[in-house]
């Protein structure tokens, strides 16, 4: 063996120690989010729009999950994946807002890495699964418009579930790559976090290394792309089948059992491309965070209101609620 080889080889298990090294000795221990630092005197109004935000999204999304246990009329496959959907709404509204509170109410907030990476793992899982739930439901209204003499044999309560825990399965791994790849990354930039929460970005910032382009991968296509490619092929069809009908009122009766998915699909995945597709170069922190809010908070509380809102079905089902608890006299 040459004494060259030997010193390159040398050289390269030196860098490989060096590297796990700085894996295992991460120089943050806590991360202090910065939040919206330029509120000054309008702090006490934003402060009460998130509080009565965050009780509409828990008491708007409750109601629709316990109108589809009690209703027997609403156990169908579209409310179902309503239900998955109020579910994730939930989910990333008690991960976010709370802490979006605290943040608010004292200036900044102060979470221990570990704290940072599970708000961001709850995050992820919950945002992946909600895409994946949004090409499903969109799947469920092709069936229903293109195929409905076979729709409830193909759309069966077997699929159904199935269908739903892939999809919660797929978000988790997602969640559990970004986790490994974020948490074995070496921190040594400072503890401040210009954000409300813990996202990639933020967290790609505080890291010595850069691996966007694997997040870009993973969120981009696989999470957003993929489920939209469903959604876009799932509405052709739909639209092709709508433009058939002879009649208007067919029509109108057609895309109107779509339009609060295609409300949602639109409110949801405009915002979530503009902050995770689109570069930022050029975007000021501050558009980023008001965007990021529109998906993280104000959307899980418009989700219950355009489902129940335009939809039949619920109003009925609410009223025979309403006639159950507070029975006439």
């Amino acid at each position: 063996m040459s004494s060259e080889w030997i010193t390159t080889t040398a050289l390269h298990y030196y860098d490989l120690y060096i590297y796990l090294k700085m894996i295992l000795t991460n120089n943050i221990t806590s991360i202090f989010l910065l939040g919206f630092p330029n509120l000054q005197n309008l702090t006490f109004l934003f402060l009460s729009l998130l509080v009565i935000i965050f009780c509409g999204t828990i008491s708007g999304n409750l109601l629709i999950m316990v109108l589809y246990i009690l209703i027997q009329s609403l156990q169908s496959p579209m409310y179902f994946f309503i239900t998955q959907l109020s579910i994730c709404d939930l989910l990333v509204t008690i991960d976010i807002v709370p802490v979006l509170l605290h943040t608010v109410l004292y200036g900044g907030s102060t979470m221990t890495l570990i704290g940072c990476i599970t708000q961001y793992s709850v995050f992820a899982i919950t945002e992946s699964s909600e895409c994946l739930l949004l090409s499903l439901m969109s799947y469920d209204r092709y069936q229903a418009i293109c195929n409905p003499l076979q729709y409830h044999l193909i759309m069966n309560y077997k699929f159904c579930v199935t269908s739903v825990i892939l999809s919660w399965l797929v978000g988790f791994i997602v969640m559990l790559i970004n986790i490994i790849s974020v948490y074995s990354l070496p921190f040594c930039g400072r503890q401040i976090i210009d954000h409300f929460y813990c996202d990639t970005e933020p967290l790609m910032k505080l890291s010595c290394s850069d691996i966007s382009i694997i997040h870009k991968l993973i969120m981009g296509f696989l999470v957003i792309i993929v489920p939209l490619i469903i959604i876009v092929m799932s509405y052709v069809y739909i639209a092709i089948t709508i433009l058939k009908i002879p009649s208007n009122t067919g029509r109108h009766k057609a895309f109107s059992t779509c339009s609060s998915h295609l409300i949602v699909v639109s409110l949801f995945y405009g915002t979530l491309m503009i902050v995770y597709m689109f570069p930022k170069k050029g975007q000021s922190l501050t558009l980023s965070k008001v965007l990021s809010l529109s998906f993280t908070v104000v959307t899980p509380l418009l989700n219950p209101i355009i489902y129940t809102m335009r939809n039949k079905d619920f109003k009925k089902a609410f009223h025979k609620l309403q006639g159950v608890i507070w029975p006439r006299r």
